[in-house]
């Protein structure tokens, strides 16, 4: 008789599924679980090799992974280490209630770390290595909310004094304070990462993961047992990037990446998941992508209980209890926990009769049970063969009571009333008078006694204190200018596109005997629209398994070579995937004591605005490198149509303050800028990266001229003076300063108008200088005024300006403020067009007629051209005056 799938919810042969029931429970008490699961593993795999169709089953019972009796002693002294502990709890609440006491609405958060302190000082004590031998340590990405604790535990070490503490979220008084989260902008010698914008820490951890067996592979660093920790709260996984590369660490391997999601339930505004199991949905999600999953669900307090769980009914209840309701007992008193949680079962009553309710108070959660978390975190760090996913069940706002323990509220509780700061006093044991207490005064016990003896000493055998952030001195050195002399010659009449001509530059550093080993370049699979495919056989796209494989294109000249030590970072369709690895990359100076030059090479469209928020934390770690942002510029990528065409990147990076944005015409642009970048990121230790735009318009590239370094490197030099003395000044940038020079040809030949066509590299470089003069002169009134580059460049250069530029107006607008009177931008404001070039440009106004003709109007306002001939030159060049304006099309 043959059951059907439909049918499995009856048992059609009681009797049979009793003796394989029997014969299951057999091997569990004869050979252990282990052998069990071998065998159903195997039984599986015949039955589905037979066509049946098992169920999938991705999760696990609602109850710890680690069964206690396979758990090891805690190796620690508890009582010292929860003495210290509640000392940093203590410290921790006292700077957020006292700072917003004396400076209300200053901020600050007190429940996360309530609720993650047991999973930090397990780490610290046990887990966190500082260095291993002479080799960095362990990388850690704390949850961002939680720096309170993290700053409370550097003061009882002695690496912050009260006056740090006292300046909590005070910046800008006279003696240095602490940041509000974990920013190494502000705080360079102490903070790694920034990971406060929800969803960054999970997708940049898992890259640094990847990029540290990269680093191992390629031989740049030694193999260590260095871990990458991520502390992260269960709300945080609804972002998009948190879960979005989860695959990766699986497919990688990456058994050195522990991800500690710090489930206490509960969001910003109140439970995470109120109908559901965060937990369980947590489970199967990562199970599913191929990740080792310990759940650290109850504290020991619940195994009595469970081991009397013959029926497994606590299990069951465990189960079937939502996560809005195990908020609610939180808040609740041990009788109404009795009533309403045990008390659906009669059994489970009968299990707890020897209970009192303050006892069922104190069966704790696993994430607040030190010995639960160490054999958790002790199985992560032995794992090997993939990552491993440590779901710690918490409270949020542990300790605090009726302050804000498990309630919606607690997220923004910053203030303790005198009663509710006496009594976490007391839950805690802080040695401190009333009066200290109720001003919330700071606590650091002598430094001779046992628990600062027992924190240092733990910490000694850690390898030093964390976090700490160490940039080690330089060891590299730019290259001359000359070693890109090839493409300072131009092409010799060959036309190329600036992508091209970067390619050439990209090579040329990658061979490169003092700098080569250290350029990572970065795709998002596009290599091929860049024209970078030969670079896959020279230098090879990394593939921690090698080439398993035969590529059909093995007999071509280029073909697709994977390499175990390829240098190529090839990361698929995920621009926040490669900013990820750009990130690891461009601080890997700080993370790895080595210095990495990363090349970031992508559609500029999905740059800036798809992951604006990973630059900007990319900004705040210090990172270095270049932003290559291809396929540039809204008319020139013809045919692509609104989605693709970008004409707004260059504004998005203005934003950004330590980067530096070019829009390069020219080869001989790009490799000075390149190369001076290196200089100034590297050599000079600048803290700050590059964005250049490179387009796929096929032209010749000229040679450089004479003495323009400095302009293009400062924004703007003279490219083609006119023939005789100029009326008109034209500025363009990247392929439409082709159209300036056609414009000026027009305007020499029609009409009779010289004009000078100068290169504006950068707007944003030449704003930014002439907002340093301007603060300079505002503050220094008694000294002679400085003045900005743009009005030392433009010195003798007459009449109005003509900026164009394949950017929307606000790029050349930035320069205004500083040439009153004379700018006439056109730009490329509004959606783009499926179009080819010539109907774009002329469609946004930026063509060479349209330059021309801007030039004759602005000259006949001025009285400088007749108006009739101007008013006609419309018509001679085509530029219809009536049209919708594009900006609104």
């Amino acid at each position: 008789m043959h059951q059907k799938l439909t049918e499995r919810v009856v048992d059609l042969n009681p009797r049979e599924t009793s003796e394989w029931i029997e014969a299951l429970a057999q091997v569990l008490d004869e050979e252990g679980p282990d052998r069990a699961a071998f065998l159903l593993e195997r039984l599986s795999e015949q039955a589905r090799g037979a066509g049946a169709n098992l169920p999938v089953q991705l999760n696990t019972p609602y109850v710890n992974t680690i069964r206690p009796e396979v758990e090891v002693p805690y190796p620690g002294d508890r009582a010292m280490e929860r003495r210290i502990k509640s000392l940093t709890r203590w410290n921790a609440m006292a700077m957020v209630v006292r700072q917003n006491k004396y400076d209300p609405g200053i901020g600050g958060h007190i429940s996360t770390y309530a609720s993650l302190a047991t999973l930090l000082e397990v780490g610290f004590h046990h887990f966190f290595h500082a260095r291993y031998g002479d080799q960095p340590g362990d990388l850690i990405y704390f949850q961002g909310h939680a720096s309170p604790g993290i700053y409370a535990r550097a003061f009882l070490e002695g690496r912050l004094n009260e006056e740090h503490l006292r300046n909590f979220r005070h910046e800008l008084r006279d003696h240095p304070g602490l940041s509000s989260y974990p920013h190494p902008w502000l705080m360079p010698d102490f903070w790694s990462f920034p990971t406060v914008s929800m969803g960054l820490g999970p997708i940049n951890s898992i890259y640094q993961a990847r990029f540290m067996r990269y680093m191992e592979n390629r031989g740049m660093i030694p193999a260590t047992p260095r871990k990458v920790w991520a502390f992260l709260g269960d709300g945080e996984m609804d972002e998009p990037e948190s879960m979005g590369s989860i695959t990766l660490g699986s497919r990688e391997k990456l058994d050195n990446l522990i991800f500690v999601i710090n489930c206490n339930l509960q969001r910003l505004d109140g439970p995470v998941r109120g109908n559901g199991k965060i937990i369980q949905e947590l489970e199967a999600a990562f199970r599913g992508a191929g990740w080792y999953v310990i759940k650290v669900l109850w504290g020991e307090d619940w195994d009595p209980l469970l081991a009397r769980d013959a029926n497994g009914l606590l299990q069951k209840r465990m189960n079937e209890v939502v996560d809005g309701e195990w908020q609610t007992y939180v808040t609740k008193d041990g009788a109404y926990f009795r009533k309403n949680f045990f008390g659906k079962y009669p059994e489970l009553l009968d299990m707890v009769s020897h209970l009192s309710d303050e006892q069922l108070m104190r069966l704790r959660r696993g994430g607040h049970d030190p010995k639960k978390v160490y054999n958790a975190y002790k199985a992560a760090v032995e794992n090997t063969g993939s990552p491993t996913l440590i779901l710690a069940q918490t409270i949020k706002g542990y300790g605090l009571g009726e302050a804000g323990e498990g309630r919606n509220i607690t997220h923004q509780q910053k203030k303790l009333n005198e009663a509710e700061i006496a009594h976490f006093r007391s839950r805690f044991e802080i040695p401190i008078p009333d009066e200290a207490a109720r001003n919330a005064s700071f606590y650091r016990p002598p430094d001779d006694s046992p628990e600062m003896a027992y924190l240092h000493e733990r910490r000694r055998l850690m390898g030093g204190y964390l976090p700490s952030r160490n940039a080690p001195a330089t060891k590299v050195e730019a290259p001359p200018l000359q070693y890109l002399a090839e493409s300072l010659a131009g092409s010799q009449g060959r036309e190329v596109s600036t992508t091209m001509a970067f390619v050439r530059i990209l090579t040329l550093l990658l061979k490169s005997e003092s700098l080569g080993k250290r350029v990572v370049p970065i795709i998002p699979d596009e290599a091929r629209t860049f024209g970078m495919e030969s670079l896959f056989r020279q230098f090879g796209i990394y593939a921690s398994k090698g080439q398993l494989y035969k590529p059909h294109d093995a007999e071509m000249f280029l073909y697709y070579k994977e390499s175990k030590d390829g240098q190529i970072l090839e990361e698929g369709i995920t621009e926040a995937g490669s900013m990820a690895s750009f990130t690891a990359a461009g601080a890997a100076y700080a993370n790895y004591s080595m210095e990495m030059i990363p090349f970031f090479v992508y559609y500029s469209m999905f740059g800036f605005q798809r992951v604006g928020d990973l630059i900007w934390a990319f900004a705040d770690a210090r990172g270095k490198g270049f932003l290559m942002g291809g396929t540039a510029g809204r008319t020139t990528l013809a045919g692509e149509g609104l989605q693709h065409q970008d004409g707004h990147s260059i504004v998005l990076s203005s934003t950004v303050p330590t980067c530096a944005t070019y829009d390069p015409a020219y080869a001989y642009e790009i490799a000075v800028i390149v190369q001076d970048g290196i200089r100034r990121m590297y050599q000079e230790q600048e803290d700050l990266f590059y964005y250049l735009t490179l387009y796929n318009e096929n032209y010749p590239m000229p040679p450089m001229p004479e003495g323009v370094v400095d302009g293009i490197l400062k924004g703007i030099y003279r490219f083609k003076a006119a023939a005789g003395q100029a009326k008109v000044q034209l500025f363009g940038s990247g392929p439409i300063l082709n159209e300036a020079l056609r414009a000026q040809t027009i305007l020499a030949e029609k009409y009779g108008v010289p004009a000078d066509v100068w290169s504006v590299t950068s707007y944003n470089e030449l704003r930014r200088d002439a907002l340093r003069a301007e603060r300079w002169n505002r503050l220094h009134p008694d000294q002679p005024a400085k003045q900005p580059y743009i009005q030392q460049a433009l010195a003798g250069a007459v009449g109005p300006i003509v900026a164009a530029t394949d950017y929307m107006k606000v790029v050349a607008d930035q320069i205004a403020p500083w040439l009153p009177g004379r700018m006439e931008t056109l730009g490329t404001d509004g959606f783009g067009r499926s179009e080819n070039r010539e109907y774009l440009r002329r469609h946004f106004e930026i063509n060479a007629e349209s330059i021309a003709a801007a030039a004759l109007s602005r000259l006949a306002r001025e009285g400088q051209f007749p108006m009739e001939r101007a008013t006609a030159a419309f018509g001679e060049l085509g530029v219809n005056t009536e049209k919708v304006d594009a900006a609104r099309a």
